[in-house]
C-alpha cells in the first residue's frame, strides 16, 4: 500500500478487532477499515459501533470505503449486545448502497454476520486460502450428514465459481491492494461524481477490422467474445469481475477513448450465450452498479435466448431473468447496445434493446434479430411440410427477416455499421451522450425483482 501522507486514524482509543481512518490506496483517498485481531476479529458490541461510525463517514465525506476482514463472527461471551452491533452496522452499509463503492477483501475466516456483510457490499475480493460462510462445516455436519472442510465449502475458488460471492481472488493481501487500486481507477468517489480520465495512447479511430475475423463462419460456430470486446476498447485491456461464475455472460470495465464503461457481453463459448438464472443476476447486478456510480454501458449481444429447462423454470427463469429486464429499463447512464450475431426472442429484449431504451442501437451486418432462428421457426409455422420444403423455407426465412436491414427499416436498429468501424462509433457515440441526462420520477425506492 502506498501512502502519500499518514494515515488519519479515528476512533482508535475504542479497542476491540475494528480499526478505521481515511487512507490512500495508490493515491487513491479511502475510508479504510480493518476487522482483525488475535482472537480472529470476533466482533464486540463496540466493533459493531465502529463499523458503523466508519460506514457513516464514508457516506458523508462522499469516499470509497474499503474493508479488510478476518472474523469468527460475534463474540459469544458478550450476549446478543454483539448481534444488536452488526445489525447496527449492517444498517449503514445498506445506506451507503448507490452512495459510494463499498469494496470488501477477505484476508482470513470470515463466518457469520461478517459474512453476510459480503452480500452487502458492491465488490467482494478473496485472497487465497481464506473461506467465508454464515454456517460452518460442524453445523452442516449436525444437520445434514455432509462432512465438508472450510474450503470446500466456503473457499475462494468456490466462491469465485459456485456462489459468484467474489468478484476476485488473489494470491495474496499486496495483490488485493493492487487490484482494488486498479478498480477504484474506473470508478467516481461518489455517485454525484463521474470517473476520471484515463490518459489514452490508443487511436480513437483505429479500425477493428480483426473484430470480424473472429467470429465464424457459421451460424452455430463459436468463438470467444472477449477477443471481439477487447479488440474494441483501449490498450485491449479489460478487467472482468465474476470471470469464473457465470460464464454464459462477460461484465467488464474498461476504458474507451480514456472513458471508463461497463461493458456486457453474450460468451458463446459457454452455453451459446444463452440466458440462465446465475446470468441474469450477474449482468443485473453489474449494470446496477455501473448505473450507480455513472459508468456508460455498452452491450455486446450475441444469444439465441434462455437457457430452456424444467430446472431453470421450477427455480424461478421468470423472476430472474426480470431482474435484468429490470436493471438495464431503470438505468439512466449512457446506453449502447451492439447486436453481434444472434438476438432472438425474450433474451432479445433484455439484452438491453431499443425497447428497453437504450440509446444508440447498432448492428453488425451479421446480426439476426428475430422471435427465433429460421429452424425453429419452420417448424412451428410449417410442421407438415417435408424435408425439402422446409430447407426452402428456411432459406427463404434467413432471407427475409434474418438480418439486420429488417430491424432497421422498423427503426429498431439505428445504424448497420462495418465491424471495422466499432471503436470509432462507439467512441462517437460516448462522446455525443456524454452529458445525457435523465429525470427521475421521485418515489421512495423502485421493488426490484429479487
Amino acid at each position: 500500500m502506498t501512502n502519500t501522507i499518514s494515515r488519519v486514524g479515528l476512533r482508535s482509543r475504542t479497542g476491540g478487532t475494528v480499526s478505521f481512518g481515511v487512507d490512500h490506496i495508490h493515491g487513491r483517498r479511502v475510508l479504510l477499515v480493518e476487522i482483525s485481531g488475535d482472537d480472529r476479529g470476533s466482533l464486540r458490541p463496540a466493533d459493531g459501533e465502529n463499523l458503523s461510525v466508519a460506514a457513516r463517514t464514508a457516506r458523508e465525506q462522499r469516499l470509497p470505503l474499503v474493508c479488510f476482514v478476518a472474523s469468527s463472527g460475534a463474540a459469544i461471551d458478550e450476549g446478543v449486545g454483539a448481534v444488536h452491533g452488526w445489525g447496527t452496522a449492517a444498517r449503514e452499509f445498506v445506506a451507503c448502497s448507490g452512495v459510494i463503492p463499498t469494496i470488501f477483501c477477505v484476508t482470513g475466516p470470515t463466518v457469520s454476520g461478517p459474512a453476510l456483510l459480503l452480500g452487502l457490499a458492491d465488490i467482494v475480493m478473496m485472497v487465497d486460502e481464506t473461506f467465508a460462510f454464515v454456517s460452518g462445516p460442524r453445523m452442516v455436519s449436525q444437520f445434514t450428514g455432509e462432512d465438508f472442510s472450510n474450503e470446500g465449502l466456503g473457499g475462494a475458488t468456490m466462491h469465485a465459481r459456485t456462489t459468484g460471492v467474489a468478484h476476485f481472488t488473489c494470491t495474496d493481501r499486496e495483490g488485493a491492494v493492487d487490484l482494488i487500486a486498479e478498480l477504484l481507477s474506473y470508478l467516481p468517489d461518489h455517485t454525484d461524481a463521474v470517473a476520471q480520465h484515463w490518459p489514452c495512447g490508443d487511436p480513437v479511430d483505429r479500425p477493428t477490422p480483426e473484430a470480424a475475423d473472429l467470429m465464424p463462419t457459421t451460424a452455430t460456430g463459436s468463438y470467444d467474445v472477449r477477443d471481439v470486446v477487447s479488440c474494441v476498447v483501449d490498450e485491449n485491456h479489460l478487467l472482468e469481475p465474476r470471470e469464473g461464475w457465470a460464464t454464459n455472460l462477460i461484465t467488464a470495465f474498461a476504458t474507451i477513448a480514456g472513458n471508463p464503461v461497463g461493458l456486457v457481453a453474450n460468451q458463446p463459448q459457454s452455453m451459446a450465450g444463452t440466458l440462465d438464472i446465475p446470468a441474469s443476476q450477474k449482468g443485473a447486478r453489474f449494470v446496477s452498479f455501473c448505473d450507480s456510480f455513472n459508468l456508460p454501458l455498452v452491450t455486446f449481444v450475441d444469444t439465441s435466448g434462455f437457457y430452456p429447462g424444467k430446472d431453470l423454470e421450477w427455480r424461478g427463469m421468470i423472476r430472474y431473468g426480470a431482474q435484468l429486464a429490470f436493471a438495464y429499463a431503470r438505468a439512466t447512464v449512457p446506453r449502447i447496445c451492439v447486436t453481434l450475431r444472434k438476438s432472438y426472442g425474450g433474451a432479445y429484449i433484455v439484452m438491453d434493446s431499443r425497447y428497453m431504451g437504450n440509446d444508440l442501437m447498432l448492428a453488425w451486418p451479421t446480426a439476426e434479430i428475430a422471435v427465433m432462428g429460421a429452424k425453429g421457426a419452420v417448424e412451428i409455422l410449417h410442421r407438415n411440410a417435408d424435408p425439402e420444403e422446409r430447407a426452402e423455407l428456411e432459406s427463404a426465412y434467413e432471407d427475409r427477416l434474418l438480418n439486420p436491414y429488417m430491424a432497421a427499416e422498423r427503426g429498431s436498429v439505428d445504424r448497420v455499421i462495418d465491424p471495422a468501424d466499432t471503436r470509432s462509433e462507439l467512441v462517437s457515440a460516448l462522446e455525443l451522450l456524454a452529458g445525457k441526462r435523465e429525470r427521475i420520477p421521485r418515489r421512495r425506492h423502485d421493488n426490484s425483482p429479487l
